[in-house]
């Protein structure tokens, strides 16, 4: 499998020639979507969904399907009947040859007044990698690669590295990483290195891995 990140909390997947893409929202590059086979999205926040951009991708390629939550499903599905997928808690589906499984049901908490929106994670390939989208949702089962949100409105530091600890996946990469200037990074790759427990890696957007 090889994984390519993407700016921000996208990233693209590709084993046996075809292409599983998660999140590819206002963030990311205006191609981030382009060309998947299938396409994930865990939350209806703009930094992972760009209406736009998903359906210009279902228009480009008619085989491309789509597996998202429901507030996501309900505003794609009647334009795209049979292509979107409303997931939760619990499912498990194949995409584009990718086994998923659904992890998770809410978006951490940003501020107690602000209302939660639903959020879920993807476990992909038995745990080969797992994108939990906004939150630190621990899937409960051993993971590979974790894709790891590093810098949110809604998280710190302490709370990331207690998650790769509870997780405790062989390697972290970070998402969710468009917020987290040069400055400080070097700040953030110290901590998770040294406390995480596990290989922690960061890829520039439209670097590769094998994995």
């Amino acid at each position: 499998m090889r994984l390519t990140k993407k700016t921000h909390a996208c990233v693209r997947l590709e084993k046996d020639g075809r292409t599983l893409v998660i999140d590819p929202g206002g963030f990311s590059e205006q191609d981030a979507a382009a060309g998947a086979d299938a396409i994930l999205v865990t939350h209806e926040h703009p930094d992972h969904f760009d209406e736009g951009r998903l359906r210009a991708a279902l228009e480009a390629r008619p085989g491309t399907e789509i597996w998202t939550l429901k507030s996501v499903a309900d505003l794609l599905a009647p334009a795209f009947p049979g292509r979107v997928h409303t997931v939760g808690h619990g499912d498990a589906f194949t995409a584009a040859g990718f086994d998923v499984r659904v992890h998770g049901e809410l978006h951490a908490v940003i501020h107690p007044d602000l209302p939660r929106v639903t959020n879920v994670g993807y476990l992909i390939d038995d745990g080969r990698v797992f994108h939990p989208g906004d939150a630190l949702t621990v899937p409960g089962q051993p993971v590979e690669t974790l894709m790891l949100p590093v810098m949110a409105p809604w998280n710190k530091i302490s709370e990331v590295i207690d998650y790769v600890r509870e997780v405790r996946p062989q390697r972290a990469l970070d998402v969710h990483d468009a917020l987290l200037t040069d400055l400080a990074r070097p700040i953030y790759d110290g901590h998770l290195g040294r406390l995480g427990g596990t290989d922690h890696r960061r890829l520039a957007p439209g670097a590769s891995a094998e994995l």
